[in-house]
């Protein structure tokens, strides 16, 4: 064999070993934990590439051997299919496993919840924190909030439906808002269609109302449904519904937690002691249960109700049962 003919062989030899080596060695490496100092948070933004995703990490501690991730991603084609978005990285993690997380676009989950009884402006304030949402909402009230979504005619209080809403970084405040104003359309479009026969409302919205003041009248569930009848008998007798939480709605800001005599007498639109009816918006945001028991009151015949003091209530028939129980339970 001439010599030229063995040299040649043995360079592809030499050639396929070390092919062979260097392809194993950044397997291993591919492959094996990155012994992060801790849990990492990293961002890629739209348009960003695998070599960004390898700055943050180093600049977040981890190994500078990582920029390889950029060399991988281009021979396992992954490097076309990364996902924007923001990433945990836990300790052991390999650059393998970073990069499946980030081809599969499994970013992190915020959760936003908003409490059953909770005003809008509550809402709107505790939104404006959350620094992972962008923020596009101008209002900072209930009065502007639903001309932001579209709906000018509306009063926003009620409208939003408590639950936890998930979001990752970048959605917009509005967004949130939304889904939480189309989930509460469902479940009151659903509580109205189910409601028993016979009730005092003449829509849904005035149903909505009812449900913010069972929500703000007691959070035992054993209760709503004794509530509900009494503010429903009420109104078929026209009867002033004569509940606090309206009055101290309508008082806003300038409420100090003590409610007065003088509150009570205090002409205002929600104000159940002086006016007959309902008031003229929802007083907070009701969840499923006070919609449910708004649409189905109990069978009793009750007019009033007083608070126990340990989050009951004590339900009466007639006025003078009720005198008593307001002696039991508030005088003492």
């Amino acid at each position: 064999m001439p010599r030229w003919k063995k040299l040649l062989g043995t360079l592809v030899a030499v050639g396929l070993l070390a092919g062979t080596g260097l392809s194993w060695y950044l397997y291993r490496w591919w492959t094996a934990p990155l012994n992060l100092p801790g849990e990492l948070v990293v961002e890629i933004k739209a348009g960003e590439t695998v070599g960004h995703l390898g700055t943050r990490l180093v600049e977040a501690g981890a190994p500078s051997t990582v920029h390889r991730m950029r060399w991988m991603a281009v021979l396992t084609g992954q490097g076309r299919d990364i996902q924007a978005g923001e990433y945990r990285v836990d300790r052991d993690d390999s650059p393998q496993s970073i990069m499946q997380r980030i081809v599969e676009g499994d970013v992190i989950v915020y959760g936003f919840r908003i409490v059953e009884g909770a005003r809008v402006v509550d809402v709107l304030g505790e939104l404006k924190t959350r620094r992972k949402l962008t923020q596009t909402l101008a209002s900072t009230d209930s009065l502007t909030l639903m001309a932001e979504l579209g709906e000018a005619t509306r009063h926003a209080e009620g409208w939003l439906f408590p639950d936890t809403y998930h979001f990752v970084s970048g959605d917009t405040d509005r967004s949130l808002v939304l889904r939480a104003y189309r989930k509460m359309q469902t479940e009151l479009n659903s509580a109205w269609t189910s409601r028993d026969p016979g009730l005092p409302y003449a829509s849904p919205y005035e149903m909505l109302i009812v449900a913010s003041l069972i929500e703000k009248e007691t959070g035992l569930e054993s209760d709503r449904a004794d509530i509900s009848q009494v503010f429903a008998s009420r109104l078929h007798q026209r009867m002033r519904l004569q509940t606090d939480p309206s009055v101290i709605y309508g008082l806003g800001s300038s409420f100090d937690g003590n409610l007065t005599r003088a509150h009570l007498r205090q002409d205002s639109e929600y104000n159940t002691y002086v006016r007959k009816g309902l008031p003229p918006t929802p007083i907070a945001l009701p969840g499923r249960a006070s919609l449910l028991a708004a649409g189905h009151p109990s069978d009793s015949e009750y007019l009033y109700f007083v608070a126990r003091g340990d989050g009951s209530s004590q339900f009466s028939a007639t006025l003078a049962e009720h005198l008593a129980a307001v002696k039991e339970y508030q005088l003492n």
